[in-house]
């Protein structure tokens, strides 16, 4: 682990941990788990922070009032990229109680029974994407036939965006993701035309004559306009764009890496085909299990002294937390760097946790389950083929191109 000399502790490890290749976790963040719960880092840009791994601190953190997301904001805070966080409208960056007000306006097209409603017409996108793939003749490639496809249709169809615009949001999602290897300026156009292009889907929709609609660009127009101006512009437009993006962007990366994960050991796989019903606990564990991301999440900024393992963060400095390694706590889960497809769900921290928990964990998991079992069926001897290309530039990991055969 390479650590270097700093100002008032002795030493700061240079974060992220070594390289994040393929879906590899690094080792060093089991050391730090069990020698320095509390860890100093210095990242490529900002200040040193702090960085937490354990289990229960990375609880606390994610959900104390005292660790703040508004506080990062022109902050110059640890991160991987040179420009320091703006758009403080952007729910992700409000705190509570704000940002109940921004929730509460969705929330309720995201609740698990809204998604068990969904599911069967879920079932036929998938459906319909892998006898795409089937015709299409062998080798085949996953992301862009299956992994990318479903989620961008799903969320398309319930926010009201046309799939004409892909494009577009998909270069804005990979800005949004992106680490310092894209450009400033590229990343930050890609982010304005996102944002633009969500304003003018709000502005025709609000000329319609036949009204806005009842989609969920439609139900914030009309908590904007017709509900006593229950948000901004701004926070409108911010709420679309994050919803978009958050909405398809994971869970694309994370088909491919369960797909992956799955054909990578053989037997992993023939168990899923094996028993079908098998599917849901096997998405909990490999959503514990994979290391997503290739940092730690989005820091937050401590408005007070806070005790935590190992040691006391100070008012005003930030932290990071490993969700990732919080998931392979020993003192929580038993064997936890074995991936058991078969274990008994925990409650595993992969869509956060506290009040900027996934808002869209409900739709993940459904999709999740919907689109590997519905591979599982068709295609009982799917395979990987050749080397797998993995995504370079984004914080989050998948692959970028799947072939496969069977």
């Amino acid at each position: 682990m390479t650590t270097t000399e700093t100002g008032t502790c002795p030493f700061a490890h240079t974060y992220p941990l070594g390289e994040a290749a393929e879906l590899d976790f690094d080792p060093g963040y089991a050391e730090l788990r069990r020698e320095e719960p509390l860890a100093r880092i210095q990242m490529p840009y900002g200040e040193e922070g702090w960085l937490v791994t354990r289990y229960d601190d990375v609880r606390t953190v994610l959900s104390d009032p005292r660790f703040s997301r508004a506080a990062v904001v022109g902050a110059d805070i640890p991160r991987t990229v040179p420009e320091r966080p703006g758009r403080p409208e952007t729910i992700v960056n409000i705190d509570p109680p704000e940002h109940g007000r921004l929730r509460r306006l969705v929330a309720a097209t995201f609740t698990a029974r809204r998604m068990e409603q969904m599911r069967p017409h879920v079932e036929e996108i998938a459906d319909r994407l892998v006898d795409e793939l089937i015709e299409g003749g062998k080798p085949g490639e996953l992301v862009s036939t299956v992994s990318m496809p479903l989620p961008v249709v799903v969320i398309c169809e319930m926010l009201g965006v046309p799939l004409e615009g892909r494009d577009i949001f998909r270069a804005g999602a990979d800005a949004a993701l992106s680490t310092s290897a894209i450009p400033v300026e590229r990343r930050q156009q890609a982010f304005v035309d996102l944002s633009n292009y969500i304003a003018s889907l709000i502005d025709e929709r609000r000329n319609r004559p036949e009204g806005p609609g009842d989609d969920l660009i439609g139900g914030l127009i009309q908590a904007r306009d017709g509900d006593g101006d229950r948000l901004s512009e701004p926070e409108m437009v911010s709420l679309g764009v994050a919803i978009l993006v958050a909405g398809h962007e994971t869970t694309m990366n994370m088909i491919g890496n369960m797909v992956y994960t799955l054909l990578s050991d053989r037997s992993r796989w023939e168990a899923l085909v094996a028993n079908p019903d098998g599917v849901p606990a096997a998405v909990e564990e490999m959503l514990r299990f994979t290391p997503l991301g290739r940092q730690g999440g989005q820091p937050r900024i401590a408005t007070e002294d806070v005790e935590l393992t190992g040691g006391t963060v100070r008012a005003g400095e930030a932290v990071l937390v490993s969700t990732n390694a919080a998931n392979r706590d020993p003192e929580v889960f038993e064997h936890p760097e074995e991936l058991r497809l078969d274990r008994t769900p925990g409650a595993h921290v992969a869509f956060g946790f506290g009040p900027h928990h996934c808002l869209g964990a409900s739709l993940a998991r459904m999709e999740l389950q919907t689109v590997l079992r519905t591979l599982a069926t068709k295609l009982p001897t799917l395979d990987v083929s050749g080397d797998v290309e993995w995504r370079t530039t984004s914080i989050v990991r998948g692959p970028a191109r799947l072939t496969v055969t069977w």
